[in-house]
């Protein structure tokens, strides 16, 4: 494991968002712990250090591409992107893209830290300060944040290598570097135990502290939420075939009740569904309450006090003016659309689906998430209409142009103009941890596995798998999920057009265990436009690979070099 030094060098403190409002961060330059300890305003940038290292991908690889580009979600359009490892036969052991380890175990190295060495402090200078003990709940609260955010980065490694060694408290190098791995179970069982334990301890909403308020209460951190959450998305994964090879029903109990109880304590609370859900990327969901209803626990991303354009930058069409393409959705997405009017997929008889117009009557989210051939995208003054066909403004052959006939909307501002004069450079961007949505549809799929039918209810789940489902797609005006064909069926494409683009897609395949089902084929749309103006669309298949080894990442072989302990998954 990567062992960092934890008290030099400057912490660069990105800002985040749960709830209604942002957490006030600092710069701080950390140099002992004694002066660490000295005061509460330092152990708070100490603490503050550890959200930074929460994952997010507005585009993690080389040059913004996302991980969606690994899986049937986009294709990135810059050839030669380090994305395409994860499918041309360059991943190995010695090529792991292993960050994840490192910046995970980095962040529970910090936690470890911080419940072991940073317990007990009474703060002498603050003791005559009228809000002391407001402070001092604060400071209290701190062990119950770090015990989730050590929870959060298991889950992060367990569902990314399967088993990997448990750290729960400080070691020397020495140590460490001997460890063997701990079983999948093992991890599983420790984060939903940690959850357990904390959820009654942590504050219960750090946007309403009652009697210890300071008038900063910096809702963006954990909160009991936050617990539940993590504790029910864990048991989900935990329940699925890639880490349930036993098809133990009990684990997908487990899930939905745990997922119950988050909907549950959410829903007393006032949270739900936002009535739109473009509204889920606008600059300020993080503090407009009704937007951020949905919103459990996110990640505020930008660089600069104003925010930023990284996710504008990395996916704007080519053609425009800062334009470079970027991470494009396929054919794959865009069909996963149902239509409209009857809710039903485009290849069902009586759909209503016109193939000479193909992108009309369907569901919202389309528009909502992809950019097609006509489209006022970006939407600030003076963007003509994207023309994607081939030798069109923003269409091949032209570098970078989208391969696949569509651009991504989805996170982006379509105000931010990246030309020189542009009025709007940049605004904040939240990456969403947590939310909602995901959830009705997390418990639509343990409900589903665990009493076997879409419309079965009993007294602990009067909600049956097909209402829970149906939530989203009432949001944005869609028709119920048709009672005909597999309800498993529709209920991965309802997820996979809910949650396009949030990180779960890559997870979710691999889980179930279904990559030779979405991953092996990949389609692109070739828009052609003839004399009279007409539009034709030809579909492309192209294939990539796959390798059953693939549902779980390699032990990077750097961490095995200093840890001989450390067993390699099969196949690498």
């Amino acid at each position: 494991m990567k062992i960092n030094k934890l008290f030099q060098g400057a912490l660069i403190v990105l800002a985040l968002a749960s709830c209604n409002d942002k957490m006030n961060y600092n710069e701080y330059n950390i140099y002992g712990k004694d002066y660490i300890t000295k005061n509460f305003h330092n152990v708070g940038g100490f603490m503050t250090d550890i959200y930074n290292t929460v994952d997010y991908d507005f585009g993690n690889y080389s040059g913004g591409a996302m991980q969606a580009s690994a899986t049937d979600e986009s294709v990135y359009s810059k050839l030669g992107n380090s994305i395409e490892d994860f499918y041309n036969g360059a991943w190995s052991a010695t090529n792991a893209k292993g960050s994840v380890w490192n910046s995970m175990y980095a962040g529970i190295k910090t936690c470890n830290h911080v419940l072991g060495q940073m317990q007990g402090l009474n703060f002498e200078e603050l003791k005559l300060n009228a809000d002391y003990g407001a402070q001092m709940h604060r400071y209290e609260n701190y062990k119950y944040e770090c015990r989730f955010m050590r929870a959060y980065f298991y889950f992060a490694l367990v569902r990314q290598y399967g088993g990997v060694p448990l750290v729960t408290s400080e070691l020397p190098a020495k140590v460490v570097n001997t460890l063997s791995r701990n079983s999948s179970d093992e991890v599983f069982d420790f984060i939903i135990k940690e959850c357990n334990d904390i959820q009654d301890k942590i504050v219960a909403d750090y946007s309403n502290l009652g009697q210890f308020s300071t008038g900063t209460e910096e809702s963006g951190r954990a909160d009991r939420l936050a617990i539940l959450a993590l504790k029910a998305r864990a048991a989900l994964y935990w329940a699925s075939p890639l880490f349930n090879t036993s098809n133990d029903r009990e684990r997908y109990h487990d899930a939905a009740r745990y997922t119950k109880e988050l909907l549950d304590a959410a829903e007393a609370r006032g949270k739900g569904l936002t009535a739109h859900y473009n509204d889920l990327w606008a600059a300020k969901s993080f503090n407009t309450p009704t937007i951020a209803k949905e919103i459990i626990f996110g990640r505020r991303y930008f660089k600069n006090p104003t925010g930023d354009n990284l996710v504008e930058s990395n996916n704007y069409p080519v053609g425009i003016e800062g334009g470079s393409g970027g991470n494009c959705p396929t054919q794959n997405l865009v069909d996963a659309y149902d239509m409209k009017t009857t809710g039903l997929s485009i290849n069902e008889t009586g759909s209503g689906y016109d193939a000479a117009h193909p992108y009309k009557d369907r569901d919202p989210r389309l528009t909502a998430t992809v950019a097609v051939n006509g489209d006022q995208w970006p939407t600030y003054s003076g963007v003509t209409p994207l023309e994607t066909f081939q030798g069109g403004v923003n269409g091949e052959p032209l570098t970078g142009a989208t391969p696949t006939g569509y651009y991504l909307k989805k996170f982006c501002n379509g105000a931010i103009s990246l030309a020189g004069n542009g009025k709007v450079k940049e605004s904040f961007h939240t990456w969403l941890t947590f939310r909602m949505g995901e959830f009705y549809l997390n418990y639509a799929e343990a409900v589903f596995k665990y009493l076997g039918s879409a419309d079965a209810t009993t007294a602990e789940f009067p909600m049956s798998a097909r209402e829970a489902a149906n939530k989203t797609r009432r949001r944005v005006g869609m028709p119920d999920l048709s009672s005909s064909g597999d309800f498993w069926t529709r209920l991965c494409n309802e997820r996979f057009v809910e949650l396009a683009f949030e990180g779960h897609r890559f997870w979710d395949v691999r889980r179930w265990k279904e990559a030779d089902r979405y991953f092996k084929e990949i389609y692109e749309m070739k828009l052609a436009k003839d004399s009279d103006g007409n539009i034709s669309y030809t579909r492309r298949k192209v294939e990539r690979g796959w390798d059953d080894r693939m549902y779980l990442f390699p032990i990077p072989q750097t961490e095995r070099m200093k840890n001989g302990n450390l067993l390699q998954n099969p196949g690498w």
